[in-house]
């Protein structure tokens, strides 16, 4: 690993060797003015460590250890808060990781941007934060209701952020994500989403696995679109004083997003429906309003395309690949 350019910006991507974090990094390379990315993932989901490109410097530690986030976010000129302890299911058998990483770890972080005046900080929080709030689309106004201690661990992330930028003046802003998808996307660990774990058991011919009847739907994100969206606010230093919906306003059921795969898989695709579980909503759709006024360049790409993308670079020999 190189050291940074020291001409130009230097951004700090927590989580960066995740899925979501190491896609953000190739955006982010590819912008005018980057002197250097500072990965800084504890690779306990994450695994991308190497991206071909000298600007790009790799750190090791946990979120929850506020020295050594002090040290890497030290000379820096921007931050992507990405790094967090995911899922619902995790959270429920282990609240108290989730809450300690994803708290606790983005206190660290602002409190690493305040001290050393970081120009811009963007935080993850999730869609999960309206819970039990049944009306669809979820508008940003609407009353949070989590279900889960995950949920309440983002709704704490994005309320941080809000205080650190009232409060101190720390530049920032939240987006709340829904169900992101893409290349680069882990199957192979126990609380890996829903399309990676419906196309490893395809790879498999496995019976896919629903939690309830399928009629639950989701507003399934490409993450060229996310990564897209976090480059552009974090690169213009644009501020909100509340969180904003990362997502386009569509809604997929589980049953439909199988049909579609039986559309484009030549095998055959059995599935297996079974109990609910704890924590789940029923129903996620966003309200892309505010989002669009903020970024109206921003360009969608057709779900049917993002998911071929998706199953073709998991079918390939790609999938070798770091991910």
């Amino acid at each position: 690993m190189s050291a940074s350019d020291p001409q130009g910006l230097i951004v700090v991507v927590t989580g960066g060797a995740g899925f979501i974090g190491a896609n953000l990094v190739k955006r982010l390379l590819r912008e005018p003015g980057i002197g250097g990315i500072r990965i800084f993932d504890d690779f306990s989901t994450g695994t991308n460590r190497e991206f071909g490109d000298p600007r790009v410097e790799v750190f090791e530690g946990d979120l929850r250890d506020a020295t050594r986030v002090d040290e890497v976010v030290r000379g820096a000129s921007r931050i992507v808060h990405l790094g967090a302890l995911p899922s619902v299911p995790r959270s429920i058998a282990d609240p108290r990781s989730s809450i300690d990483v994803n708290i606790v770890g983005t206190l660290n972080v602002l409190e690493a941007g305040r001290a050393h005046e970081i120009e811009h900080v963007v935080v993850a929080s999730s869609s999960s934060v309206y819970g039990a709030n049944p009306i669809l689309p979820k508008a940003e106004s609407l009353a949070t209701r989590p279900l889960s201690p995950y949920a309440v661990s983002k709704l704490g992330t994005e309320a941080l952020a809000n205080a650190y930028f009232h409060s101190f003046g720390l530049p920032t802003l939240a987006f709340r994500f829904f169900n992101v998808f893409g290349p680069l996307q882990r199957a192979d660990h126990a609380y890996a989403a829903v399309i990676p774990k419906f196309l490893d058991a395809m790879k498999r011919s496995a019976p896919l696995t629903v939690f309830g009847d399928g009629t639950q739907s989701r507003d399934f994100t490409s993450v060229h679109l996310v990564v897209d969206a976090l480059a552009k606010v974090s690169m213009q230093k644009f501020v909100h004083e509340s969180p904003v919906n990362l997502a386009m306003g569509t809604r997929t059921t589980l049953n439909e997003l199988i049909d579609l795969l039986r559309a484009i898989h030549p095998g055959q695709i059995d599935v297996e429906y079974v109990e609910p579980r704890a924590g789940d909503v029923p129903h996620s759709q966003a309200s892309s309003e505010l989002l669009t006024s903020l970024l109206p360049d921003l360009e969608a790409v057709a779900f049917e395309d993002s998911i071929r993308e998706v199953y073709e670079w998991y079918f390939s020999a790609r999938t070798s690949d770091p991910a």
